[in-house]
């Protein structure tokens, strides 16, 4: 089957993948509302394109943190990427290296920060959890800054980890054979199975739950990396992150993964760009399948997106050509999209390009 979006690639990962290891990907907390509203939240926004623009000339490139990239989309970080494909997060490296964009890596990954620095050179951010021995977070970030990375992901909405039955019922392992490799020689790699979710048990055991405001004081004093704060989805966090000095914010749910009955990240974006007043730049992470999906995100004021389970999908599909397969087409897409609406630069993409269901009053019909 010829793949034209990059949708397709779930159905050929859930064919593929044991069920224990889709079931991780593709699952969300509890009822997982909002991890369907992660993606029904797109269809709500209308496209008010411009036309007999001259749009024979299209410039999709953009900077991130004075980096320069090919487009304003990126690949999230996601967890234990060899239960995907043997080559893991290795393949989205160099994926991601060839599409001239950004790669985060996860702190949970089946491969070291070394082994990714290893595939060669590229643009590539470090997704932090906060381990209740400092000792272990120290050396990791001094490791990831080491190795070439650019930026500090800090994950702040996982305190405890989210309620996700699908693991509960499968008893989530890491399978045989494999290891968050990051923490390998600490003897925190392993994730057992347990009468519950191994991860769950693993997260209670180490990430921190004390981990509060002052903490990004003391990350900035043991590293000289930008710090990325990801995870706020309020005007009211987003105000303390600027004051805190976070040198960006990343709009996410967690994948729908922890509270459910959030808003979708698309929902929650605008408050918080507001909120920042152009002082930090705003990415935007959750439900982004199309390019459409991507210039409405930057419409309503992100400086970009990143993308999770379709890096996954892809990687699970066709290895590394899967997921070079995939960033191209949403960068068709998105091109696509700017064209069709008389942009040809991420500048000239605006407000008054998209209509929301929210900007205007519901009014009930005059009667007949």
């Amino acid at each position: 089957m010829e793949i034209t979006n990059v949708m397709e690639y779930e159905k050929i990962a859930k064919e593929k993948l044991p069920k224990m290891v889709y079931d991780y990907y593709a699952s969300g907390a509890e009822d997982q509302w909002t991890l369907q509203e992660n993606r029904n939240a797109f269809s709500r926004i209308l496209f008010r394109p411009r036309i007999l623009i001259d749009v024979s000339k299209i410039d999709v490139s953009t900077t991130v943190l004075g980096f320069n990239i090919s487009m304003p989309i990126m690949v999230a970080p996601t967890a234990m990427q060899k239960m995907a494909h043997p080559d893991g997060e290795l393949a989205t490296a160099r994926a991601t290296s060839a599409a001239g964009t950004i790669m985060t890596l996860s702190s949970w990954a089946t491969s070291s920060v070394e082994e990714v620095a290893s595939t060669g050179p590229g643009i590539r951010f470090f997704q932090l959890y906060v381990y209740k021995d400092r000792n272990v977070v120290r050396q990791l970030v001094k490791r990831a800054e080491k190795a070439g990375f650019k930026a500090i992901a800090l994950t702040v909405d996982t305190p405890r980890l989210g309620r996700r039955e699908s693991d509960i019922k499968n008893r989530f392992a890491l399978p045989r054979g494999l290891t968050l490799k990051n923490f390998e020689g600490l003897d925190l790699g392993k994730i057992d199975k347990t009468n519950d979710s191994g991860l769950a048990s693993y997260v209670a055991g180490q990430v921190d739950q004390s981990l509060s405001w002052k903490d990004i004081t003391w990350l900035q004093s043991i590293t000289s990396l930008p710090i990325l704060v990801k995870g706020v989805i309020t005007a009211e966090d987003a105000r303390i992150a600027v004051e805190y000095g976070a040198a960006g914010i990343i709009v996410s749910n967690h994948g729908a993964r922890q509270l459910d009955y959030v808003p979708a990240t698309i929902m929650a974006l605008e408050e918080v760009v507001k909120a920042v007043e152009g002082r930090i730049p705003v990415f935007l992470d959750g439900g982004v399948r199309r390019g459409t999906d991507v210039f409405k995100a930057l419409a309503l004021g992100a400086s970009g997106v990143f993308v999770g389970r379709p890096s996954l999908f892809s990687l699970a599909a066709h290895g590394e050509a899967g997921v070079r397969k995939m960033l191209q087409m949403l960068r068709d897409e998105f091109e696509l999209t700017m064209a069709l609406s008389g942009c040809r630069s991420l500048r000239e993409i605006s407000r008054n390009h998209i209509k929301t269901d929210w900007d205007t009053p519901h009014y009930l019909p005059a009667k007949l």
